[in-house]
C-alpha cells in the first residue's frame, strides 16, 4: 500500500513538473525579454575599413575630452587599414539600415553581420554629418528582419528603456536603464550644437553607436550616439522623430536638403534682454528678413524674438541652427515669437532658394556682387585662374565683408560643390544645404582659403 502511494505521488510530481517549469518561464518572460526577442534579429554589427585619412569625429573639439576617446576607440592604430565596429538597425524589408554617420564615414568597405550569422556587403545610400545619421543598404533575396521606426514625442523622464548593440565587438549586448532627461543640447566647439538628444543611464559603450534605443514595448525610439568618456551612466541618443525626417531625405536624395528661412539673427545679450523686458536671457533676435523668403511670407519681422521652435526653447544662434538641422525642404515649422511684448506663433514652410533669386541673394544676403570669370577677364586683371566667380564688389559690414572677402577674390567652391562657371554657381546656391551658414573656398592669387558666411 505504501509503495502504491509512493508511486502515485511520483507520477503526480513528474506530470506536474513540465507545467511548473513552463509557468516559471512565462513569469520570467517580462516585457523587456519580449522586446529583446522582437528587435534583436534586426540589430546588425557593422564592420568598416578605410584606406587613407582618419575618420571624422563629428563631436571633435568638445573640450574636456567629451566624446573624443569614444570615437577613437572605434579604430585601429594602423592608418592605412582601419577597422571599426559599430551598430545599426534594419528599418525596412528592402534592407535599409539606420546607423550613425561617424560609423561609416569615409569607409572604403562595409560589412554587416546579422544575429543569425548571415553577413552582407553594404553600401552607403546617404549620410549627414550635421545629424550624425546615415543609411546603408544590404541586398538579399531572403527574408530580412526589420523594426519599423516608432515615435519619440511622448517620451517620459524615468521611462524604462533598453539599448542593443555591439560594444567592443560583443555582438547583441543588451543594457537597460531609464530616460534621464530630454531635449539635451550638446555643444561641439564654439558654433555647433547637437540638439534634442535623449539622455539615458543605460550602459552605452564604443560599438553601441548606431544601435537602437527601445522602449518597454520594443518600439524604436532613438539611435544611440555618444557617451561622456569620464562619466558612468550618461549616454545620448538621437530621437527617432528627428531621425525620420533625415532618413526619408537620405533614402530618396542621398543627402539632407535643408531649406532656407531667410532670417538673419543676433544673440540676446544682457542689454538687449533688459531692453525687451525679458525675465532671463532667452531667444534670438531677428535683425533682418530677406525679401521673397519663407520667413517674410509667413509674417516674421525685424525685431521679432524667436523663443522656441516646435515648442523647444531657443537660447542662442547655435541652438537655433542645431534645432533647425533636422528640418528639410517643405517642412512646416512652428515658431514661437515675442513681438512688442506679445506672444505670437507663425508657421514657416521651408523652401530652397528660388533660382531667379540667386543674384539678389548673393548681393543682398551675402553682400557680394559676382560675375563669371573667363580667360580674357583673367588675363586683363592678372588673375591666377580663369574659372569660378569673381568678386567685383563687397558691401561694407555684410557677411562677405566680415569674413575678409575682397574684390578680385575668386569663388571656387560653395560647400562641397566645385564652381567653374556661373551655371555651377547658380545651381550650388539654389541647392544650398543650409543657406544660413555657407562654406566658400576663395582663391586669392595662387592661394586658396575657406571662409564661413553667416548672413
Amino acid at each position: 500500500m505504501r509503495i502504491h502511494r509512493l508511486l502515485l505521488f511520483l507520477c503526480f510530481v513528474l506530470l506536474d513538473a513540465p507545467f511548473g517549469l513552463a509557468g516559471e518561464l512565462n513569469n520570467r518572460r517580462t516585457p523587456l525579454v519580449v522586446a529583446v526577442e522582437k528587435v534583436s534579429p534586426a540589430v546588425v554589427n557593422i564592420y568598416t575599413s578605410e584606406t587613407g585619412r582618419p575618420l571624422r569625429n563629428p563631436f571633435r573639439n568638445f573640450g574636456n575630452n567629451l566624446f573624443d576617446q569614444f570615437f577613437q576607440d572605434f579604430f585601429s592604430k594602423n592608418q592605412n587599414n582601419k577597422k571599426s565596429l559599430g551598430s545599426g538597425v534594419l528599418i525596412d524589408k528592402e534592407g535599409h539600415i539606420l546607423t550613425n554617420e561617424h560609423v561609416v564615414a569615409r569607409a572604403s568597405q562595409i560589412r554587416v553581420a546579422l544575429s543569425d550569422k548571415r553577413e552582407f556587403g553594404a553600401r552607403v545610400i546617404g549620410a549627414d554629418i550635421k545629424s550624425d545619421l546615415a543609411i546603408i543598404k544590404i541586398d538579399s533575396e531572403e527574408f530580412l528582419p526589420f523594426v519599423p521606426m516608432g515615435r519619440s514625442d511622448d517620451l517620459m523622464i524615468g521611462e524604462q528603456v533598453l539599448a542593443i548593440g555591439n560594444p567592443f565587438g560583443l555582438r547583441h549586448t543588451v543594457t537597460t536603464g531609464i530616460i534621464s532627461a530630454l531635449n539635451r543640447n550638446i555643444r561641439a566647439g564654439k558654433n555647433k550644437v547637437y540638439s534634442d538628444f535623449i539622455q539615458v543611464d543605460a550602459s552605452i559603450n564604443p560599438g553601441n553607436s548606431g544601435g537602437p534605443l527601445l522602449n518597454i514595448n520594443g518600439s524604436l525610439i532613438g539611435i544611440n550616439t555618444a557617451i561622456y568618456q569620464k562619466a558612468e551612466g550618461i549616454g545620448f541618443a538621437i530621437p527617432i522623430d528627428d531621425a525620420k525626417r533625415v532618413v526619408d531625405e537620405l533614402i530618396h536624395f542621398g543627402k539632407v536638403r535643408r531649406g532656407w528661412l531667410g532670417v538673419s539673427l543676433q544673440e540676446i545679450d544682457p542689454q538687449l534682454s533688459h531692453h525687451f523686458k525679458l525675465d532671463r536671457k532667452k531667444g534670438v533676435l531677428v535683425v533682418r528678413v530677406a525679401e521673397k523668403s519663407p520667413a517674410k511670407a509667413a509674417g516674421l519681422k525685424r525685431s521679432d524674438i524667436i523663443l522656441a521652435i516646435e515648442g523647444h526653447e531657443v537660447t542662442s544662434k547655435s541652438d537655433f541652427r542645431g534645432r533647425m538641422a533636422s528640418y528639410t525642404i517643405d517642412d512646416n515649422i512652428r515658431f514661437s515669437i515675442l513681438r512688442n511684448g506679445k506672444s505670437l506663433e507663425y508657421v514657416v514652410r521651408v523652401i530652397s532658394i528660388p533660382k531667379q533669386y540667386v543674384a539678389e541673394f548673393t548681393r543682398n544676403w551675402l553682400g557680394l556682387k559676382v560675375q563669371q570669370n573667363n580667360p580674357r577677364f583673367a588675363r586683363s586683371n592678372r588673375l591666377a585662374t580663369s574659372k569660378g566667380m569673381v568678386v567685383m564688389n563687397v558691401v561694407p559690414k555684410s557677411a562677405g565683408d566680415r569674413t575678409g572677402i575682397s574684390a578680385g577674390d575668386v569663388i571656387r567652391q560653395v560647400n562641397q560643390d566645385r564652381i567653374d562657371s556661373e551655371e555651377d554657381y547658380n545651381k550650388a546656391i539654389a541647392n544650398l544645404n543650409n543657406p544660413d551658414r555657407i562654406l566658400l573656398l576663395v582663391q586669392r592669387g595662387r592661394q586658396g582659403y575657406y571662409v564661413t558666411l553667416e548672413p
